[in-house]
């Protein structure tokens, strides 16, 4: 994690810097293990949650992901916020797409008084949930995300509690857009490496071509356009199953392959 994170855990000073730098810890073993954003963004949520409960009062904690401004990742730490979050995205409002709009925490200490997004706020209560903070995660990534966090009871969130809330959502964000990195990385590769595939079958199967029609490259290639458009089947698979019939194999490695 970046030297800032650590600068502001030593400003908080006892068990609260060590709490964080045990959470920080945790994020780093997550982008490890986790085999997707997906699964890391599940994990963030319960850790988030399982912080930020005390005693009897059980946290739930959401975390929406929008990219080309639409909600493509909900993640929880359970079901009850799983539910509200989804309901939030299919009404497209509420505190927590609010909060994400205007990039600046937001908080609903009764939900029963609040006149905003009156929908909504009745489908909450009726699961229980008495108060609700949003927090926007501030990313360097091309896309927006926000923790939303549910408490049963009604004023639950004391200032302390809303800074503590703060802080690790600011280290879950440094660790987000790290994981949003990887996960651009891994889909340029995959995408590499498939065209990669597809280069050399259709290569192996032009040559297949040459030797069998004694034409030029560019004419086995037109055969192999040709037999693609006719048959309504790509490029790449007309290709490999040329390959296939004089060889017999059906996967085709390339000279790239880990």
């Amino acid at each position: 994690m970046s030297e800032d994170i650590h600068t502001h855990a030593s400003r908080l000073g006892g068990d609260s810097a060590e709490r964080l730098e045990d959470f920080v810890v945790q994020l780093q073993d997550l982008i490890l293990e986790s085999p997707d954003v997906s699964d890391f963004l599940t994990d963030m949520a319960t850790i988030i949650a399982a912080r930020l409960s005390r005693g009897g009062n059980h946290i739930s904690c959401g975390i929406t992901v929008i990219r080309n401004k639409r909600p493509t990742t909900v993640a929880s730490s359970d079901s009850r916020a799983r539910s509200l979050d989804e309901l939030q995205n299919s009404f497209g409002d509420g505190p927590c797409l609010t909060a994400l709009r205007s990039g600046t925490m937001l908080y609903v200490p009764d939900l029963d008084s609040e006149l905003r997004w009156p929908e909504y706020n009745h489908a909450a209560s009726a699961a229980a949930i008495g108060s609700i903070l949003a927090i926007p995660m501030r990313l360097h990534t091309p896309a927006q995300a926000v923790v939303n966090l549910y408490a049963p009871n009604k004023d639950e969130f004391s200032r302390e509690g809303m800074d503590a809330a703060q802080s690790l959502t600011g280290t879950a964000a440094k660790a987000l857009d790290l994981a949003l990195s990887i996960a651009q990385l891994r889909t340029a590769r995959d995408d590499l490496s498939a065209a990669l595939k597809s280069r050399t079958v259709i290569d192996t199967a032009i040559g297949v071509i040459l030797a069998q029609n004694r034409c030029s490259r560019d004419e086995a290639f037109d055969i192999l356009v040709k037999t693609s458009s006719h048959r309504n089947i790509k490029l790449r698979e007309v290709a490999a199953s040329i390959v296939s019939s004089v060889s017999g194999e059906h996967e085709f490695a390339t000279p790239y392959d880990e």
